[in-house]
């Protein structure tokens, strides 16, 4: 298990964010203006294998990628209709992992995101993710 307590660096949680599947509830802090968000990882996040299932790295890339969309889009609802994902390392259940993400594009109906997910442990960040993909702004019909 990482040593990295969220808490004590900043990060509060966003229980009105919970996401999907019983994954958990993120943490959301501040850096530079831009919102980052994280999720601390449990034994029930594991694969057969004894680390985090890609899956939830997905969901939970899909999650924060998701609420920077939103606020890209002004706070209109949007939608993934493309995620990306690259696996970079493993991620032990226990430790805390920090989505880093920006719109690159915006159209009329589209935000085009990236961004990347490192794990925290102690005071070091070693990268585990990267991602992109399209999100389409939904209107009111």
């Amino acid at each position: 298990m990482s040593p990295y307590d969220p808490a004590a660096h900043g990060w509060r949680v966003l229980p009105g964010a919970a996401m999907p599947g019983s994954l958990g509830v993120p943490w959301a802090r501040k850096v530079d203006g831009e919102w980052h968000y994280g999720l601390l990882t449990v034994s029930a996040h594991a694969n057969p294998n004894g680390v985090v299932h890609g899956g939830v790295l997905m969901a939970f890339a899909d999650h924060g990628l998701s609420l920077l969309a939103w606020q890209a889009a002004e706070r209109a609802p949007c939608t993934t209709i493309q995620l990306n994902t690259h696996f970079l390392d493993a991620i032990e259940p226990g430790e805390f992992i920090e989505l880093q993400g920006e719109a690159t594009r915006r159209t009329g109906s589209l935000i085009f995101m990236r961004g990347r997910i490192v794990a925290h442990h102690t005071d070091k960040l070693r990268p585990v993710g990267a991602i992109d993909g399209i999100w389409r702004v939904l209107r009111p019909r």
